[in-house]
């Protein structure tokens, strides 16, 4: 055994999260930590690497007693904590990060070749084409993700702790870390994985523990438990059907019709038609354009030719607030960075998109908090009181109160973008409800997800984009995993263009 916990409690003030939790962590093993958003993973990690104290109970390093003062102190020992969240200076290049507070020297000089050829060794073992002297800013988050992995590479980890490492990831990339993962298993490391996904669990670890409400629920082998038997034990309960029940109507009249909009090196003379009570599904490899496009038809990107169509009528849209007068939501895939407040509370994050609604010039505060009391049990967004900071939120209640948010203005058409990133099986699945009721009320969805069985479970038609264009849009018993790869990735294309 290298590290364990044990009897593991923490409070943070009157509210206790974690509750007699042990764990133990054994060299040339990957054990997985599985839990919905809330249940206490993230607390858990973060004393296991020093970042924070227990309350009460006690680590063990190597079957001694040992405590980790500090995040430092942890890294001495050799316990390495990928984040969820990215930690890195974004104005400093991969190299600089990398290296950043161990920097290599050569007498009273930085050794920049050294430090070089170690980043390009590193990246390397990931399969990354990234330049070492490229800076943060400038790269994909899945870019960024994969110098997060190198950084933490570069420690030499005894006992690698990561917190959803793929939410970020392309499958390909998810591949290659899986085959590091394996690679630092038979070399003896020990392993901590925390994600929502039940198939990556299946794939790669041999352990799991489970965590409900802060407290250990079960530690199986996963040969010997099935993606159904996690779920349960995850969420308390049996889902029974993860999808809602629909039954498209393909002759509903089309509220929202777009023509040749282009986005300069983005996206190139896509067009659709989104029906009444329709959810139009679009699908995609990282870099198709899929978001690009959104953000050109809601006025967040300058796009270049094409109509707009609402309801048979050509409209123009600028900004936000054009696409709000005409009935149009956008729900980002950045809920943290573009999305939500999080260091306000959840009235002021509700109600910032609709506040005509509550009162001009002064704000009628009843009025919103008679709004927020509405929200809450709609969308069963979860705090331990109202005037909690929405950047301690979960995950999952981060994104309904998102969803909450973007609803609080009556749309009539609702582009969601990843609505499920990093966030339990159980949360999805109310997120997935969520869905069903509004096109049930007669509302348009445009669902854009990375997830497959989402996108199928979802999703009445299926747009294909692949290097900007949409090159197909599926139907009926077209709507495949096959069939969606293979407009993905070019291999079949309707429309039989090539981008400008």
């Amino acid at each position: 055994m290298r590290l364990s916990g044990q009897g593991i409690c923490k409070s943070f003030g009157p509210a206790q999260v974690l509750h007699d939790i042990s764990i133990d962590l054994y060299s040339g093993e990957v054990h997985a930590l599985l839990g919905e958003n809330g249940a206490g993973k993230s607390t858990l990690v973060k004393i296991l690497a020093g970042y924070h104290q227990p309350t009460s109970g006690q680590l063990q390093l190597d079957g001694q007693p040992t405590r980790f003062a500090t995040s430092d102190a942890g890294e001495k020992a050799g316990v390495i904590l990928i984040h969820q969240e990215l930690n890195l200076a974004e104005q400093l290049t991969v190299e600089e990060n990398i290296f950043l507070g161990r920097e290599l020297t050569r007498g009273w000089f930085l050794d920049k070749a050294a430090m070089r050829a170690e980043t390009r060794t590193l990246l390397d073992r990931l399969q990354c084409d990234i330049s070492p002297d490229a800076r943060i800013r400038d790269l994909a988050v899945s870019d960024r993700q994969m110098v997060e992995i190198a950084k933490a590479l570069s420690k030499n980890a005894d006992i690698l702790i990561l917190d959803e490492p793929t939410a970020v990831l392309t499958g390909r990339e998810v591949e290659i870390l899986f085959g590091l993962i394996r690679r630092l298993r038979t070399q003896g490391v020990a392993i901590l994985y925390i994600s929502h996904k039940l198939d990556e669990i299946k794939a790669i670890a041999d352990r799991v523990t489970v965590l409900r409400d802060g407290r250990h629920v079960a530690t199986r082998a996963v040969a010997d438990i099935s993606k159904d038997d996690m779920a349960r034990l995850m969420v308390g309960r049996d889902i029974a059907q993860m999808f809602p029940d629909r039954v498209a109507d393909a002759t509903t009249p089309v509220v929202l019709s777009v023509r040749d909009i282009s986005v300069p090196g983005r996206v190139y003379n896509a067009g659709f038609d989104l029906h009444r009570g329709e959810v139009l599904g679009f699908a995609g490899i990282v870099g198709a354009g899929r978001t690009a496009l959104m953000e050109a038809i809601i006025g967040l990107r300058v796009r270049s030719g094409g109509t707009i169509a609402r309801n048979g009528t050509d409209i123009s849209i600028t900004s936000l607030s054009d696409a709000k007068k005409y009935g149009i939501a956008y729900l980002t895939k950045d809920r943290k960075g573009r999305g939500l407040l999080l260091n306000m509370d959840m009235r002021p994050n509700l109600t910032l998109l609709a506040l005509e609604k509550f009162g001009s010039p002064l704000i009628d505060r009843k009025a919103e908090e008679a709004a927020l009391e509405t929200a809450i049990e709609a969308f069963d967004i979860r705090a331990a009181n109202r005037k909690t900071r929405v950047g301690d939120f979960s995950g999952g209640n981060q994104q309904k109160l998102l969803l909450a948010k973007v609803m609080e203005t009556d749309p009539d058409i609702v582009i969601i973008d990843e609505p499920t990133r990093g966030i339990d099986i159980g949360t999805k699945s109310q997120i997935y409800h969520f869905i069903g009721d509004l096109t049930a009320q007669g509302k348009s969805v445009i669902l854009l997800s990375s997830e497959m069985p989402e996108m199928l479970g979802l999703s009445d038609r299926i747009a294909v984009m692949a290097a900007g264009r949409i090159t197909g849009i599926l139907s009926g018993d077209d709507r495949t995993e096959h069939e969606i790869m293979r407009y993905a990735t070019g291999i079949s294309d309707k429309n039989g263009a090539s981008p400008l």
